[in-house]
């Protein structure tokens, strides 16, 4: 296991995946990045143990942010890593689904880098790695 703290950023946005990867830069995070729900259910199966935090876009292809919260936290073997939704979905009712699926954060674009960095703090303290 990797001692540099690893967040897996979900996005079908290459400009927004870079702006994550600045952020955790800063922080002194690992990235690594999937630009839908599957590619992130692989990324996580190749890198078992590793992430200590997904941020996870709503509306992607192939899988969308909804479907992969259920799987993300269906399976023992990535269940505990905390998930921030980060989207332009900002309806009320999206934000109770996510949380009640095991989101622990949400964060609606466009954001700022200080708020990027502050949520991602506030996750990582939540959880003991």
């Amino acid at each position: 296991m990797s001692d540099t703290p690893q967040i897996l950023s979900v996005d079908d946005s290459a400009i927004i995946r870079r702006i994550v990867k600045n952020t955790a830069d800063l922080l002194g995070f690992g990235l690594l990045e999937a630009g839908n729900g599957q590619e992130a259910l692989d990324v996580l199966k190749a890198n078992t143990g590793n992430v200590n935090l997904i941020l996870l876009d709503w509306n992607m292809p192939v899988m969308d942010g909804p479907t992969t919260l259920k799987n993300l936290k269906e399976s023992a073997d990535t269940a505990n890593i905390p998930v921030m939704m980060l989207t332009t979905e900002g309806a009320k009712s999206n934000i109770i689904e996510a949380i009640r699926g095991g989101a622990k954060q949400y964060l609606t674009k466009p954001f700022t880098p200080e708020d990027l960095s502050t949520r991602i703090l506030q996750c990582v303290e939540m959880d003991d790695f």
